[in-house]
C-alpha cells in the first residue's frame, strides 16, 4: 500500500466515526420506543465500532508514519461529534425512565459539562493559535478521551438493558469520575494557555 492510500485509509477511519455515532442514535432511538434485546445490541455494537476508530487511526497513523495536520484536526472534531450525539442520546432515554429522573439530572449536568469543557478548551487553543502555540492535546486530554468512549459504551449498556452486573450505584461512580476529569482538564488546559490569554489582553 502506498502512502497516499494508507493516508486514505486513516482519514476514513477517523471521518468514519460519525456515520457509527449517527447509527448509535438511530437504533438506541428507536430501541427506546420499540425496546428489543437485538436493538440494543446494535445500537452497543455501533458505539463499540465508534469508540475503536478513535484508538486506531492515530495507531496506524503513527505506525505508517502518515500523521497529517488534517488528521490533527479532524480526530479532535470527531471526539466532540461523538459527545455531541452519545450523551444527549443518553440523556433523552434516562428522560423516558421515570425511576431514572435523578440519574437524568446528573446526566444533564455531565453532558453540559463535557460540550462547556469541549468549547473551552476550543477558545484556549485559537488564542494560543495567534501566537504560534503547540495546540495539539495534552496527556489529559488523551486520557478524557480514552476513558470516555468506553465509559459511554457501559453507561448505553446499562441504560437500555439493566443487566444484573452494572449497578446504578457502579454507574454514578464512573459519571462521578469523568466529572472531575472535565474539571480537572480544564484547569490544567486553562494553567498550560495561561500566558497566552495574557498575551492575547495586553493592548496590540
Amino acid at each position: 500500500m502506498d502512502e497516499q492510500s494508507k493516508r486514505l485509509v486513516v482519514n476514513a477511519i477517523t471521518l468514519g466515526r460519525v456515520p457509527f455515532v449517527v447509527l448509535f442514535m438511530v437504533l438506541a432511538v428507536i430501541d427506546g420506543y420499540w425496546p428489543a434485546w437485538w436493538l440494543a445490541v446494535l445500537a452497543t455494537a455501533s458505539l463499540a465500532i465508534a469508540s475503536l476508530t478513535d484508538l486506531y487511526d492515530g495507531k496506524l497513523a503513527r505506525k505508517w508514519n502518515v500523521v497529517t495536520k488534517f488528521g490533527a484536526m479532524a480526530d479532535p472534531l470527531m471526539d466532540k461529534v461523538f459527545y455531541l450525539v452519545v450523551f444527549p442520546t443518553l440523556l433523552w432515554l434516562l428522560g423516558r425512565q421515570p425511576h431514572e429522573a435523578i440519574h437524568a439530572l446528573v446526566m444533564l449536568v455531565f453532558t453540559v459539562l463535557y460540550i462547556l469543557r469541549d468549547q473551552w478548551v476550543t477558545f484556549l487553543r485559537s488564542v494560543g493559535s495567534l501566537f504560534d502555540a503547540d495546540c495539539k492535546a495534552n496527556w489529559l486530554g488523551k486520557f478524557r478521551t480514552a476513558a470516555s468512549f468506553p465509559s459511554a459504551c457501559v453507561i448505553y449498556v446499562y441504560v437500555s438493558l439493566h443487566p444484573w452486573f452494572l449497578p446504578q450505584a457502579l454507574i454514578f461512580l464512573i459519571e462521578a469520575f469523568l466529572i472531575f476529569v472535565n474539571f480537572w482538564s480544564i484547569v490544567v488546559y486553562t494553567r498550560q494557555y495561561m500566558p497566552y490569554l495574557k498575551r492575547a489582553l495586553d493592548k496590540n
